[in-house]
């Protein structure tokens, strides 16, 4: 039983992601998204920084750390929310779809176990 749990589960989670597959074929720009959308809105970073209730400073520093990888959740979510934007956020596995994945990783520990073995 435990085993068809496991695949339900998998199963119910590719479901979930499939609309995020192909998202994720999407890069993002150079820039950052923040500073993308805010420069297609029009916004300034004055005016974003308002509607943080900070600086204008603040959403550059917020750009730079996108553009860096290296900005938290919760500051993309407040910048999200401050453009009228939801954060979405999703981890999409590299093979496709979470079976794959799942396999992929039983193979490579059944495979570690082997040559253990030998």
């Amino acid at each position: 039983m435990r085993i068809e749990f496991k695949n339900l589960r998998l199963k119910q989670l590719d479901r979930s992601l499939e609309s995020f597959c192909a998202a994720h074929a999407v890069s993002r720009p150079q820039k950052g998204w923040i500073r993308a959308i805010r420069e297609a809105i029009g916004v300034s970073s004055g005016e974003l920084g308002r509607a943080l209730g900070t600086s204008r400073q603040l959403p550059l520093q917020f750009e730079k750390a996108e553009a860096e990888d290296s900005i938290t959740l919760k500051s993309l979510r407040n910048v999200a929310n401050a453009l009228d934007c939801d954060l979405v956020y999703a981890l999409v596995p590299k093979a496709g779809t979470m079976q794959k994945l799942a396999e992929s990783r039983a193979r490579a520990q059944a495979r570690k176990q082997v040559l253990r073995v030998e």
